[in-house]
């Protein structure tokens, strides 16, 4: 999955120019000195982004660089407008955020299906001759050129959209844990920062419900400065409806390491504490059924539950506890 899921990328798109105005003067038969009959240049193509809700990624953009819309056509005789440019349709996930490439100022956020956004407006037609008749002035020999199109790159930067989000420290087992409960199949090891991209997995759940889990590349401290994989990370938890921390049950100290993750949260954007989180106590089948109960006393007030991944204990009960969750939650 991850050598497809493409999440930021960077577009050069240009507008169409606008159609020249047209300065003809009328001639037929029995009007030998007719007045200005010269139509309006049709407008340059648009740029346009349109939400498509069974996207997932950006991926088709990677190979797309170029997004370049047509001209508009000139004006011509008989008061004719010219032809617009065509307009550049481009189908973006939900959830894809659109920044300027120079300011990294956010410009607009995808968030429904259908929706459209302009990314660059096409030049305006220029006026036809009839436009500039007047009493003095009866026959205009000139008329407006097109307004030449705009050129600018963009970035397109997708946040995932998914039920649930693993939130952890790097080793926390959330690899793990989405490629036991899904058909994903991200890369697993033993060192920080295997998941360089988001994994989304289908969760199957019980009478052929299901929900989406991501797995989203491991925080650490700091993270919200932007150090690690930092604001990368950060923000595809913003569109997550639940948030699932992992914890390992070997952690120095489950409640710290529970402060921590929530203030890397907290310091990138406030709201995200609103959003629901429970707690996935992992890797139990590396420590005794006693020592399980005595972690009991040591977990913060948010609802948990002790699994391992690769044995399978739990497993069940957190589909339970994640699935009560989402149906409680307004979304």
């Amino acid at each position: 999955m991850s050598a497809n899921f493409i999440d930021y990328v960077k577009v050069c798109c240009r507008s169409g120019n606008g159609g020249a105005g047209s300065a003809h003067l009328m001639r037929a038969k029995y009007v030998p000195k007719g007045g200005p009959d010269g139509g309006d240049g049709g407008r340059g193509g648009h740029v346009i982004l349109k939400g498509n809700k069974q996207m997932w990624t950006l991926l088709h953009l990677k190979f797309q660089r170029h997004l370049i819309a047509g001209h508009g056509v000139s004006g011509s005789r008989a008061h004719r407008t010219g032809a617009f440019g065509k307009d550049v349709f481009v189908d973006v996930p939900l959830g894809t955020i659109i920044k300027d490439a120079e300011t990294g100022e956010i410009e607009h956020e995808i968030t429904y299906d259908g929706e459209t956004y302009i990314l660059l407006k096409g030049g305006r037609g220029g006026q036809g001759n009839m436009h500039f008749k007047s009493p003095t002035n009866q026959t205009p020999r000139y008329a407006q050129p097109g307004e030449e199109g705009q050129e600018k790159w963009k970035i397109l930067e997708l946040k995932i959209l998914a039920d649930v989000g693993l939130v952890g420290f790097p080793n926390a087992g959330k690899s793990t844990l989405l490629s036991v409960v899904s058909a994903a199949k991200p890369e697993i090891a033993d060192y920080p920062f295997t998941t360089l991209v988001p994994n989304l997995g289908m969760v199957a759940y019980r009478d052929f419900k299901s929900f989406v889990m991501a797995d989203i590349p491991g925080i650490i401290e700091g993270a919200h400065e932007g150090k690690g994989l930092g604001l990368r990370f950060l923000k595809h938890i913003e569109r997550n409806s639940i948030l699932l921390f992992l914890i390992p049950c070997n952690s120095e100290s489950i409640k710290k390491e529970y402060k921590i993750l929530l203030n890397e949260l907290r310091l990138y954007n406030e709201e995200l504490l609103d959003k629901p989180r429970l707690l996935a106590i992992t890797k139990t089948d590396i420590i005794s059924k006693p020592e399980i109960n005595k972690l009991k006393s040591k977990i913060p007030d948010v609802p948990y539950v002790f699994i391992s991944s690769v044995v399978g204990t739990g497993i069940t009960e957190l589909k339970d506890l994640i699935w009560k969750h989402l149906n409680e939650t307004p979304l």
